[in-house]
């Protein structure tokens, strides 16, 4: 079975879904379903689902590593693995748990625009490549996507990824044509004579790419830093419970210093992980290349105090909007409010749902965890 076809890499693929009309669904059930509150007392649960950037919980939980953590600050804290990405965010925006991961688009469609106030505990990582724009035809240029069809996951961040490679070439969405695609459909799509373009992100793009006629066009090295990958908690449960905040940046900026170097339990660490998201350590090392780990938290909080991050979510509202993923009555794209570093709001002020806050990356940056 090659990784791309394994169960659990399919699952890995979900976390690119969208919210979309989907998610407003999912939520609703979940609404019904999960309990007000995931504290309990001391106790706090986070959910994470398979991804190259999210692997590190699972060996932070398997480890003991945030155990270790928690009972540093007197709490504990169950790690959940959920097998879909976006049931895993309508559970969370339900209530159901403290944290989840998800990615930034994800962050403002489901929770926020659901009026879940959530913080950006830690900002892991952002797609360099691992997400591109592929079309038939040796020596093809971006420019020629005009006027094709382009299979892709709609509504996903292989969208978002499309607009913005559209837009460096003077295209938008209605000079081509969209096919909505599952991911797990997308290779086979592909080796169709009818399909001239894909949009997807690895491994599937990897196999897409070492296809003959293959020209990989746009990927999102080209837009670093607007593809982010988080772990997000409930901004009331964490001002409430900081210590939830210190446990968890403490585990995973552990695991970070650990998975990062070139010894024994360094690839120990990285082939647990590759394990467990169904493939080896090669491939997910190939993986991590096109993954901008921060893996020092000093790293993760010069990005989140950036000046490019509230322009980076800007357009991230844009497209939300465009596409209809900020609800049926939002008037604009700055229905919801986002907040940054310094002060900084993005969107409505007096509805800000979203927050992007380093102090406890901070934290151990200075090693004051």
């Amino acid at each position: 079975m090659s990784p791309s076809r394994s169960p659990q890499n399919l699952l890995s693929f979900a976390r690119r879904l969208c919210a979309g009309l989907l998610a407003s669904v999912l939520l609703a059930c979940a609404l019904i379903s999960a309990p007000a509150q995931a504290a309990e007392g001391n106790k706090f649960r986070v959910a994470w689902t398979i991804y190259a950037g999210w692997m590190p919980w699972d060996y932070a939980a398997f480890s003991g590593i945030v155990d270790k953590w928690a009972k540093k600050y007197g709490i504990q804290i169950e790690v959940v693995q959920i097998n879909d990405y976006v049931e895993s965010i309508n559970q969370y925006t339900a209530g159901a748990f403290d944290g989840c991961v998800m990615t930034n688009m994800d962050a403002l469609t489901i929770p926020a625009v659901g009026g879940v106030d959530s913080t950006a505990l830690i900002v892991g990582d952002f797609s360099n490549g691992n997400d591109g724009v592929v079309l038939k035809g040796k020596g093809a240029k971006l420019a020629d996507i005009k006027g094709r069809k382009v299979n892709l996951v709609e509504l996903s961040v292989s969208h978002y990824l499309l607009a913005r490679a559209l837009e460096s070439v003077g295209l938008s969405e209605k000079d081509l044509q969209t096919v909505n695609t599952s991911d797990a459909d997308i290779v086979a799509a592909w080796a169709t004579p009818e399909v001239e373009a894909v949009v997807t992100w690895n491994p599937l793009l990897a196999e897409v790419k070492a296809t003959p006629q293959a020209s990989e066009v746009f990927d999102s090295s080209k837009i670093p830093g607007e593809i982010i990958d988080m772990m997000v908690v409930n901004t009331a449960t964490l001002q409430k419970n900081p210590a939830l905040g210190k446990a968890l940046v403490g585990a995973w900026y552990e695991v970070m210093q650990l998975m990062s170097g070139t010894d024994a339990a360094a690839k120990a660490a990285r082939s647990h992980m590759a394990q467990a998201s169904g493939t080896d350590l090669a491939g997910y090392d190939a993986q991590l290349a096109t993954t901008r780990m921060f893996y020092t938290a000093k790293d993760a909080v010069e990005f989140t105090n950036s000046a490019a991050l509230p322009t980076t979510m800007n357009r991230v509202a844009a497209f939300s909007f465009a596409h209809g993923l900020l609800g049926e009555g939002a008037a604009n794209a700055d229905v919801v409010g986002m907040s940054f570093p310094g002060g900084k709001t993005v969107g409505d002020a007096g509805n800000v749902k979203l927050r992007f806050d380093p102090t406890y990356m901070a934290l151990a940056a200075d090693g004051k965890l």
